[in-house]
């Protein structure tokens, strides 16, 4: 069994980032781990975020959902928590996945106000309504997971409800995430070139773009983790959001950096290539190749370029009747109008994040598939 849960942790740890361009929600992690009415088992489980993880793909209707969670300190050595648990907390901790706070206060909701993300908790939120007005006014900003019939589920604290809704970014948000910031404290996992952990060097090529938001102290941009004042290290690279939709389903997002290409297909080649493989039919896979696409951004456009055996075409404006479709050639460019989606095989696309909705019956990949039963109990509704 403990094999089994390391491979379900393993899971959702690849649902954990602090990227403000894919986070679909923000969260305090020891609050999640304590709703022990979720399972009915002990008092603190890790596996109790892969299923509210869970939860929310189901509600978005998309696969691979990532969430942006708050780490009190206090959890990485809590006694509630296996030893396994914390050392794969600390691991997040280690390699910028989470946010470490000596004392989190209202860090979760800066975080959703700053980047417009809907807040996962069960707190009333009451006193903080006054900095953050859009907690009493917007539904579906703020939601309560709790127990259904086949896992969590979410009540909306106003209006009722249960989809997560996402806001818009504040104006103050946008100002701090144009910037780079760097923290003076050796290797900080959140605002430092590189550090400890396992994922170092990936972190310090990309860090600028997945660099989450500083708090603000007395307006002051400040490290979270280690309430040092940030330097700033000039402007961000530009980024776009684009996703992959296999039959009509968004099964996930990556951000492409200005500077950075980033290769689609069955399996690329490339270390942070995007693989399509595990969601294809044998016809399909037979189709895409090895690496199939190239997409690259260049002074704000997206441009595509087959790299592919069999080539790919062009879908203008998302339109799906075939006369409509732009045959790309391999080793042919074009740049992606606004609406334009990459079509790698029927029922295979790339497009950007904003224009590409959900539109089949959901089939979620669960990050709790290989959880042991005797780990969890679901409740009856």
């Amino acid at each position: 069994m403990r094999f089994e849960i390391s491979k379900v942790l393993d899971a959702i740890e690849g649902r954990v980032c602090t990227d403000p361009s894919l986070a679909r929600a923000v969260l305090d992690l020891a609050e999640v781990i304590r709703f022990q009415d979720l399972d009915g088992g002990r008092p603190a489980n890790l596996l109790r975020l892969g299923m509210v993880i869970d939860a929310l793909a189901r509600e978005l209707e998309e696969d691979s959902v990532p969430v942006y969670a708050i780490v009190p300190r206090a959890l990485l050595s809590d006694a509630d928590l296996t030893s396994n648990e914390r050392m794969v907390v600390r691991r997040w901790a280690d390699d910028g996945l989470v946010e470490v706070l000596d004392q989190p206060g209202d860090r979760m909701l800066e975080l959703a106000d700053l980047l417009g993300l809907p807040v996962l908790t069960r707190a009333r939120l009451d006193g903080l309504r006054g900095r953050f007005p859009w907690v009493a006014e917007q539904p579906g900003r703020v939601l309560a997971p709790v127990p259904g019939a086949g896992g969590p589920v979410f009540i909306a604290h106003v209006g009722g409800g249960n989809v997560p809704v996402a806001g818009t970014r504040s104006a103050t948000g946008a100002k701090l995430l144009a910037r780079q910031w760097r923290c003076p404290e050796p290797g900080c996992a959140l605002f430092g070139a590189a550090g400890g952990g396992a994922f170092a060097d990936l972190r310090a090529e990309r860090a600028p773009a997945g660099q989450p938001p500083p708090t603000l102290r007395n307006g002051v941009p400040t490290c979270p983790r280690h309430g040092a004042r940030l330097g700033d290290a000039g402007p961000r690279p530009r980024t776009e959001v684009l996703a992959v939709r296999v039959g009509g389903l968004i099964r996930r997002r990556f951000v492409l950096t200005e500077g950075q290409a980033v290769l689609v297909g069955r399996a690329p080649e490339q270390q942070g290539g995007i693989v399509l493989g595990q969601w294809l039919n044998d016809e399909a896979r037979r189709w895409i190749s090895r690496n199939h696409v190239r997409f690259e951004l260049r002074v704000g456009e997206v441009i595509a370029t087959d790299v592919s055996t069999n080539g790919s075409g062009i879908r203008p404006s998302g339109s799906l009747a075939e006369q409509d479709r732009i045959p790309l050639k391999p080793q042919q460019s074009r740049v992606l109008s606004a609406n334009d989606m990459v079509e790698l095989y029927p029922g295979v696309q790339i497009g950007r994040a904003d224009e590409l909705p959900s539109g089949a019956p959901f089939t979620p990949t669960s990050v709790m598939a290989e959880a042991p039963t005797m780990a969890m109990r679901l409740p009856h509704a």
